[in-house]
């Protein structure tokens, strides 16, 4: 079992400073306005609303308002009825849990219906203005927690999606340097086996290439700071299509060259021809790669073209022929 306290990377200080503008200022605002005991459903609900993106901090905002509306009133009935103590706090846990299941609700919401009705028991007496108090405290508390996150800086995660499409970028032109080497040298059977490994590896780069982009267009919604990043966030989409193409292109070349290698391959002029494609293609790949700053021209200008069939290893280079053309097709898309 793999778990750990720490996560993979640090939290921006940033999100933590408005967390905590967020808590205290609901608590401080919701116990002026809402008489009563201390404003603990305001300050987690400013807590929670405060998230990396503003829809999300939307969408708890909804998530933890729905949450205590339906805590609150399942713990009021139960007060009613069966007044307090622990067998009051215990049938209002189940019957939350309960409820949220049998409505098929996401496990956050389900969560804080069965807290909230511990909360309402067993923080205050379950009475119909004390359950409205505490939703009014909830949805001031939720607001005030969109407000900051709105108000300062609202967070846009560029960052994180141009660090992942760099890292593709890299790794997909080291996926064509290697297999354009591998051409040109001979090769055993656990090398032929590492090179299909690593190159089927760049599809796990591509996936979190992919989900960093949905986090960043996520960021964008609701963002007043979002217009001026949708384009590059496009351009961002746009490389990461064409390099899943390019990726797949490289593992379906590395699978035929693996498939048909023999030890003569490595002498054939017209397989050092396309490992000189390949390299080309690297090198033009790390030429439009996020962030490059270079006026060097691009190496792979025209597909390859064979003016007479191979005399051997035509299945291979048939294979390779077909899967470059269309590495060079996406290339020449970007330009």
């Amino acid at each position: 079992m793999n778990w750990s306290l720490r996560a993979p990377r640090r939290s921006p200080l940033l999100q933590v400073v408005k967390s905590a503008v967020a808590t205290l200022a609901a608590w401080l605002l919701a116990g002026w306005l809402i008489a009563g005991p201390p404003p603990v459903f305001a300050a987690i609900a400013a807590l929670l609303t405060v998230q990396p993106s503003i829809t999300q901090s939307f969408g708890r905002g909804v998530e933890r308002t729905v949450g205590v509306v339906a805590g609150v009133v399942v713990a009021s009935l139960i007060g009613i009825v069966w007044g307090g103590g622990f067998g009051a706090v215990a049938l209002s846990i189940v019957c939350a849990l309960l409820m949220t299941w049998a409505l098929r609700a996401t496990p956050g919401t389900a969560n804080q219906v069965a807290i909230s009705a511990m909360l309402v028991l067993a923080l205050g007496t379950a009475t119909p203005g004390y359950a409205l108090d505490r939703v009014l405290e909830t949805l001031l508390g939720a607001a005030i927690g969109l407000v900051v996150n709105l108000a300062i800086v609202p967070p846009l995660a560029l960052d994180p999606a141009r660090g992942r499409v760099a890292e593709l970028t890299a790794d997909t032109a080291a996926a064509l340097d290697r297999l354009g080497d591998a051409l040109l040298a001979p090769q055993n059977t656990a090398s032929l086996a590492a090179l299909l490994a690593e190159a089927r590896e760049v599809r796990g780069a591509v996936a979190a290439a992919e989900q960093a982009l949905g986090e960043a267009r996520d960021s964008l919604a609701l963002n007043p700071r979002g217009r001026r990043s949708r384009e590059e966030v496009r351009e961002l989409v746009d490389a990461v299509t064409r390099l899943s193409a390019i990726t797949t292109q490289v593992t379906g070349m590395t699978r035929a060259f693996v498939d048909d290698y023999d030890v003569s391959t490595a002498t054939d002029a017209d397989v050092a021809a396309i490992a000189e494609q390949l390299h080309r293609a690297a090198h033009d790949l790390r030429l439009g790669a996020p962030g490059a700053l270079t006026d060097e021209p691009p190496a792979l200008t025209r597909p390859l073209e064979l003016r007479t069939a191979p005399p051997q290893h035509w299945v291979l280079i048939g294979s390779l022929m077909v899967d470059m053309r269309r590495i060079h097709d996406a290339l020449a898309a970007r330009e």
